[in-house]
């Protein structure tokens, strides 16, 4: 059962999470970027939003995806997304840019500014995340 708060309109898989309580859309995010990273960030959505119980919601500097708990963040940046998500296992090949330890898991990073740079590897890392929590 998931929770809207009335201030900022952010849904949370649990009622009164603690959050930063600011109403900010998407396209503030993206304003300024090039239409590359949308159409990146779009795919992304379009897959990712549809799993089960998942939950999308802007920061000021980030959409942040949960499914009871935090699984990915997408940060856009001036020519790239950083996408970060977490694994069981550390992830030191290609495509990943770095993998830190993070509690019992690994907080994973990749950078892409281009669609053909999403490949399925990155959806299947993704969902791993996804049901790691």
């Amino acid at each position: 059962m998931s929770w809207t708060c009335p201030k900022c309109d952010r849904e949370f898989p649990k009622p009164e999470q603690r959050h930063y309580c600011a109403r900010v859309s998407l396209d503030s995010l993206f304003a300024g970027r090039p239409e590359e990273l949308i159409l990146v960030f779009d795919k992304i959505l379009a897959e990712v939003a549809d799993w089960d119980g998942v939950l999308v919601g802007a920061t000021p500097n980030c959409i942040v995806f949960t499914h009871r708990l935090t699984f990915l963040v997408i940060r856009p940046m001036k020519k790239e997304l950083d996408i970060k998500f977490y694994t069981k296992a550390a992830h030191p090949e290609k495509p990943v840019r770095t993998s830190i330890a993070a509690g019992n898991k690994f907080e994973n990073h990749i950078r892409i500014s281009l669609l053909d740079e999403l490949h399925p590897s990155i959806f299947t890392l993704l969902r791993e995340s996804y049901e790691l929590l």
